[in-house]
């Protein structure tokens, strides 16, 4: 909404101008800031989303709760708290009156009381892993009350950062490197919360509950937080290890993909998947070259349908990524590759996105049960005491698809990492929340909520091949997921759909859907 056209809400806006359920924005000595009306009155936060920025008014409003239209980050309206990742600070809250007729606000209300001290909860944790669920389960234990150490160990030489802008606008070029941390070296001083990073874990023992360091250093702890995430699949070829070969998980690879994409002109990216694709789409915005080589015959078929997939791979072609398709690569050279149809491709410049495996290597080796990842419970603990697991490592029993499952999503992450942090308090909290993940091409984003693995039919509602419309995907007549473009509004809409688990819910939704198309 342009700036002119939002009212200043410290002169008011008439009550009957909205009903209950709506939100509209306005301005507050100069800030944006959102105006709610649910059942019992009015209340007014910050307007504009914690996490990048977005408009909240163009979000949904469930409840006491807004919802984000660009990722799905969650607000309490009472508190302005974030209650739900990927964004983790809250918004400003500002008290509201009614008077006259007219809903005006009076000025910035002060902030919530932070929580009491947990009545039950070790006397440390030690949390292994500082990537999306380990770094939120350290602030929840503090959010939460906990006065006990709180230690979080990471491998790489960097603290938490935004993993997904890895490969988007700062691979790109569009974002500087001090949007890329999460939070700052002061932040976790200020709480208490012992980061340590370029450190690695050798070796836990459960029954000792005791963790020893690359060095030898033994730490003990009260509880144990998993959170190794994922590496990524390297490519068991000829030619694979050379020096211009790239994966991309962590800001010391984004950083020397960036160096080599300096110094170079032609790439192949290995790979359709979704890391592929958001690379193949940054490297094109720094003007390279960009083949891409997949044995799939339409990208990213499998996980959104074939009408998504085949708007995809339009949008690269516009935008002069030239695909192949239906091919693997059978070595790499030091100037080009050579695919399995004998084909060659001139490439400086490779980079590998075929997937990753989950870091199980210390839940092994102590004995943690484990089966295509680490094997946790609804509360998230796994089979040895006082361990939990969380984020890309973590094999749940998920409620909305029945079956056990293990998803590599940044959002999903930290939910479960905030829902970990909270039960190694006592919270006995059963982990329920939907999957969901975005991913941007270009200026057009993608977003999918649920759990689809297996689906047997895409329904498209709308026209997803020309960038506006849903794909739902089913199985059995069940609904699995729905994946939307340029309809933000229908994403949120499938999330809580889901989310409740109420078949008719689901139902009502897609009637609606069908309606408004």
């Amino acid at each position: 909404m342009p700036e002119s056209d939002r009212p200043d809400l410290a002169a008011g806006v008439p009550q009957e101008a909205f009903a209950p359920g709506q939100m509209i924005e306005g301005t507050y000595a100069g800030e944006r800031v959102l105006l709610a009306r649910v059942e019992d009155g009015f209340y007014a936060i910050g307007g504009v989303c914690t996490h990048y920025g977005a408009p909240l008014c163009e979000g949904l409003l469930s409840g006491r709760t807004v919802l984000c239209p660009w990722h799905h980050a969650r607000f309490d309206l009472e508190s302005g708290r974030a209650t739900a990742p990927p964004a983790l600070s809250g918004l400003q809250r500002y008290q509201v009156i009614v008077e006259s007729g007219r809903v005006r606000i009076l000025g910035p209300a002060s902030p919530p009381r932070p929580s009491a001290r947990p009545a039950r909860g070790p006397d440390s944790v030690v949390i292994v892993g500082a990537g999306a669920a380990g770094a939120i389960a350290a602030e929840t234990l503090r959010e939460e009350g906990f006065q006990g150490r709180v230690t979080l160990l990471e491998g790489e030489p960097s603290g938490p950062v935004d993993r997904p802008n890895l490969s988007k606008d700062y691979l790109a070029g569009n974002a500087p490197e001090e949007w890329i941390p999460l939070r700052s070296d002061e932040f976790y001083r200020e709480r208490g919360i012992e980061l340590r990073v370029g450190t690695r874990v050798e070796r836990i023992d459960p029954k000792a509950r005791t963790l020893t360091l690359a060095g030898g250093e033994e730490l003990g702890w009260g509880a144990l937080l998993l959170a190794t995430g994922a590496t990524p699949i390297r490519l068991p070829l000829p030619g694979a290890h050379l020096g211009h070969v790239f994966t991309l998980r962590s800001l010391r690879d984004a950083r020397a993909l960036i160096d080599a994409a300096g110094r170079t002109r032609r790439a192949v990216v290995v790979g359709a998947s979704f890391i592929g694709l958001e690379v193949a789409a940054s490297l094109r915005a720094r003007k390279l070259d960009v083949h891409v080589v997949a044995p799939e015959a339409i990208p990213m078929e499998r996980v959104l349908g074939r009408d998504l997939g085949l708007f995809i791979r339009e949008l690269h072609e516009k935008n002069g990524v030239r695909f192949h398709l239906g091919s693997t690569l059978q070595a790499i050279d030091r100037d080009h590759v050579t695919l399995s149809d004998g084909a060659r491709i001139d490439a400086e410049l490779v980079v590998v996105g075929i997937g990753v495996r989950p870091s199980t290597e210390l839940a092994e080796a102590a004995g943690i049960a484990c089966d295509r990842g680490v094997l946790v419970d609804e509360m998230l603990r796994t089979s040895a005491p006082v361990v939990w697991a969380a984020g890309d490592i973590a094999r749940w029993p998920d409620p909305s698809s029945g079956e056990r499952v293990r998803i590599e999503h940044w959002a999903l992450a930290q939910r479960l990492g905030q829902v970990a942090a909270r039960n190694i308090l006592g919270a006995e909290e059963r982990f329920r929340s939907v999957p969901f993940f975005w991913s941007r091409h270009y200026d057009v984003s993608i977003q999918h909520v649920g759990s689809a693995a297996g689906w047997e039919h895409a329904d498209s509602v709308g026209d997803p091949r020309h960038g506006q419309g849903t794909v739902i995907l089913r199985k059995g007549g069940r609904t699995l997921g729905v994946a939307t473009v340029g309809d933000p509004r229908a994403s949120l809409e499938a999330e809580l759909a889901l989310e409740g688990g109420d078949a008719a819910a689901i139902v009502e939704w897609e009637r609606r859907l069908r309606a408004a198309a």
